[in-house]
């Protein structure tokens, strides 16, 4: 990306004609927020970013992708996947250039004790994934679940879950969601 986060987010209010405490207040967050992360002063996680996105309303892919044209491309090499994951959680997405996609493929990566936080995700829409390598600790509201080679889940996003690789090797996965939270 040739630009970061403070900028890109400081362009894209702009372009959809929103003050900082505008945007801010469609978002359900405070303009400070707003202020610092189009400063750089603060790094804001993957759910936060997804909080301010939505106040756009624009989704994390597009935020990534936006100077990419939409070239309808069929295949994707897995070495031209942009990465919108960190610490230790790895998010590469399938059709990162196809604007207003309808769900989200993600190849994911979970480095061992990796986590998706301690407060559990919640979001419209469903979710599904297959294990591919190494295990997985899934919480979907007050089910967990120890998933390794082969075994799958799917879910209503809205029940909160979590993720968690609890082993001592990374965890490879793909994962599909409808509407597209990336």
């Amino acid at each position: 990306m040739s630009d970061d986060i403070g900028e890109r987010l400081k362009r894209v209010r702009q372009r959809h004609g929103m003050s900082q405490r505008a945007l801010a207040k469609r978002a359900g967050v405070t303009n400070g927020l707003i202020s610092l992360i189009e400063q750089n002063r603060v790094s804001p996680s993957i759910a936060s970013l997804k909080k301010v996105l939505d106040g756009v309303p624009i989704s994390l892919a597009e935020f990534f992708t936006a100077d990419i044209a939409d070239q309808h491309k069929v295949f994707y090499q897995g070495s031209e996947l942009p990465d919108l994951g960190k610490e230790g959680i790895s998010y590469r997405l399938v059709g990162y250039d196809r604007h207003q996609r309808q769900m989200s493929i993600l190849r994911e990566t979970y480095l061992p004790g990796s986590d998706t936080g301690a407060d559990m995700l919640t979001h419209d829409g469903e979710e599904g994934g297959v294990v591919l390598r190494g295990t997985l600790e899934v919480t979907v509201g007050s089910e967990v679940k120890l998933l390794g080679p082969g075994d799958s889940y799917y879910f209503e996003s809205r029940i909160p879950h979590r993720f968690r690789n609890v082993s001592d090797e990374p965890c490879e996965l793909v994962t599909a969601n409808s509407p597209p939270t990336f």
